[in-house]
């Protein structure tokens, strides 16, 4: 190469060469410092797209988890009430049973169809008061919702049958004759009836929102591995590209300072 003095191609070359060096220098150090290979469109445009996608499905799937979790803590706070509805009820029986007997006299029918009223506002007073999240679970109905569109269904628990004990069927005077009280008898039985298959349709929905829960947290695990694939910094080959880069960066030093340098020795020739 001829020595010049109006333009110094190999400092050029060097200082274009060390540019460049210290570009992927400062890449590799930012990929090691945020533990992400891609930090920006320019690193990866299409990585950065995919995983950008993945994230809004990671965050769609585990809301959507969080949904179903919720569903079924509705559900179960409902059971919880059905349940106590059925203890209630079963003790009806025992009254009703007791008082249709025919060895009770009035009085002890009357008691007995005291403490059954009594039963009746209680079971009315649960259906009224048993709420979630400030929902009442048996007169709002619980809109559960995944991201996938697998479920989106309405659960209205009034449609379960455990509301006020009228709706139930029971007779809202009681009884009070032994002949009303095995009538009434007859209607515990079938309340009881009621509810224990409103408790078979809420475990199978349950169930159902259980099982959607599970599959769509194995989604997201999956989807944030990928994401994880497309984005994560490969620490193995960052730190290789860092050990390459910085002997690079020295190497590129010392070439532009030979380039400059030769470049004074142009003055020399006339001297």
């Amino acid at each position: 190469m001829s020595l010049g003095v109006l333009n110094n191609i190999a400092a050029v070359y060097a200082s274009n060469n060390l540019n460049n060096t210290q570009l992927g220098l400062q890449n590799t150090l930012e990929q090691l410092s945020s533990g992400q290979r891609i930090n920006s469109g320019a690193d990866d445009a299409a990585g950065l797209s995919l995983a950008d996608g993945l994230t809004a499905s990671s965050t769609a799937l585990t809301q959507s988890t969080n949904n179903a979790d919720e569903g079924v803590d509705f559900l179960q706070v409902a059971d919880g009430a059905l349940s106590q509805i059925t203890s209630l009820l079963n003790r009806a029986v025992t009254l009703s049973t007791e008082a249709g007997n025919g060895t009770l006299n009035s009085d002890q029918i009357t008691a007995a169809n005291a403490e059954y009223l009594n039963i009746q506002t209680e079971i009315t007073d649960i259906s009224t008061d048993t709420e979630y999240n400030g929902l009442n679970v048996f007169t709002k109905a619980a809109n559960v919702y995944t991201s996938d569109g697998t479920l989106s269904q309405s659960y209205d628990t009034t449609a379960l049958g455990a509301t006020a004990a009228a709706t139930l069927g029971l007779t809202a005077a009681g009884f009070t004759t032994s002949a009303e009280a095995q009538t009434e008898e007859g209607l515990i039985t079938t309340a009881i009836a009621t509810v224990a298959a409103s408790r078979g349709t809420a475990g199978a929905d349950i169930n159902q929102l259980q099982a959607v829960s599970n599959v769509e947290s194995t989604e997201s695990t999956n989807t944030m591995s990928a994401e994880n694939d497309v984005i994560a910094t490969n620490y193995a080959t960052a730190t290789s590209n860092l050990s390459k880069f910085e002997i690079l960066n020295q190497a590129g030093i010392s070439a532009l300072a030979q380039a400059n340098s030769a470049q004074q020795e142009v003055t020399k020739l006339l001297q």
